[in-house]
């Protein structure tokens, strides 16, 4: 592993040891910016994010959702809604996330880290956008 990686693996461990349970994605978020990351970009059904850092870009694969060829879900902002509100509330993991966000029909989101905001994005080109609170950390 470059020092991009392990400065992001070192930097992820920071953030869950200091993110409350509920409403911890801004902490989360704000850890990474002040570390030098200014996007994060998931691709829902592979389950792979993208974080660009100031020591370049550092690929993490997850646990794929799919496999093969499947139909994508319409985009459904209400559901998307829900699976944000659950996990802001602490009600939800990570992975229980990714997984309300492909059942809303989200092919990819955007978390832009300098204007904080992510952007969710269906596969016909619906969106909803989202800005979350500053924190001090």
């Amino acid at each position: 592993m470059g020092s991009a990686p392990t400065h992001l693996q070192a930097t992820l461990e920071r953030a869950a040891a200091i993110r409350p349970k509920v409403g911890g994605f801004p902490h989360l978020a704000e850890t990474l910016r002040q570390a030098g990351v200014s996007r994060c970009r998931m691709a829902v059904p592979s389950n792979a994010m993208l974080y660009l850092t100031d020591l370049g870009p550092v690929a993490v694969q997850g646990e794929p959702l799919i496999a093969g060829m499947v139909d994508a879900a319409p985009f459904d902002r209400e559901a998307l809604l829900t699976a944000l509100r659950l996990d802001q509330a602490g009600e939800s993991t990570f992975p229980e996330f990714v997984q309300g966000c492909w059942n809303a029909g989200v092919i990819w989101y955007d978390v832009d880290l300098h204007a904080r905001t992510c952007a969710y994005h269906g596969a016909e080109g619906d969106s909803y956008v989202e800005a979350y609170p500053a924190v001090e950390i």
